[in-house]
């Protein structure tokens, strides 16, 4: 099985990843496009140097590694995408022959914390209407969405509910995960991962929603839409 798992950044997805990187059948690869979306978009993220030549630039070469053979002898493959880095010249086909998830959070909670980490975000930085448009592309093909806010509220559970869903097996073992990150993380993760590196487990359920005010609490509002429409579509847990 071959999982390609979408969302926008600070949405829990690397927590996601290392979640099904703790289970001895998988092998996990961390946003795969994310240089060939910065050779392409000349967009000056952090570390972006490094970025680049950590990763091939060519989005053909990239989907083969995704198609390809998995590493490690392992029997599945956890794909984490950012839903940003599918730019229009980035093909799309290739994922209807994966089993696709859309993990989604309120977008208070991800530009809050996006905004801590990357000054003046817009609206296609975050990802949500990349994110509706690849979830109604794949719709047709068993799509499934779920929301962060369950997996934090009762991870367990989530967790089983979404594995009935597409067809794998449960593996306690996704519950909890060493301390100090991954092997496969992306060079980036420095930058952007300190919190879940400190973790071992799925942090607990999220308290209100965060107030955002001014242009932030604009781009709140324009993803909104979006994320109202995967909502309506996602896992009952």
């Amino acid at each position: 099985m071959r999982i390609a798992m979408w969302s926008g950044p600070r949405n829990l997805s690397t927590a996601m990843m290392y979640s099904f990187g703790a289970r001895s059948d998988f092998a996990v690869m961390d946003e795969p496009f994310y240089a060939a979306y910065l050779a392409q978009t000349g967009l000056q993220h952090p570390m972006r140097s490094e970025i680049l030549k950590s990763q091939p630039q060519d989005a053909g070469e990239v989907i083969d590694k995704l198609l390809g053979p998995i590493p490690d002898g392992r029997g599945h493959l956890y794909q984490k995408h950012m839903t940003q880095h599918m730019i229009t010249s980035v093909p799309r086909d290739w994922a209807r022959g994966v089993v696709n998830v859309f993990l989604i959070r309120h977008p208070a909670r991800v530009v809050a914390s996006f905004a801590a980490k990357y000054e003046q975000p817009t609206l296609e930085d975050i990802g949500f209407v990349q994110q509706l448009e690849l979830y109604e592309q794949m719709a047709d093909t068993g799509a499934i969405v779920i929301d962060s806010h369950d997996v934090r509220d009762n991870p367990e559970h989530a967790l089983r509910t979404l594995c009935d869903a597409i067809g794998l097996p449960w593996d306690a073992g996704m519950l909890h995960w060493p301390a100090g990150g991954h092997a496969s993380d992306g060079v980036w993760a420095r930058h952007w991962y300190g919190a879940v590196h400190r973790s071992t487990g799925f942090a607990g359920a999220e308290g209100p929603l965060p107030v955002v005010e001014g242009p932030l609490a604009d781009l709140v509002d324009a993803a909104l839409p979006a994320y109202r429409a995967m909502e309506a579509a996602k896992l009952k847990i």
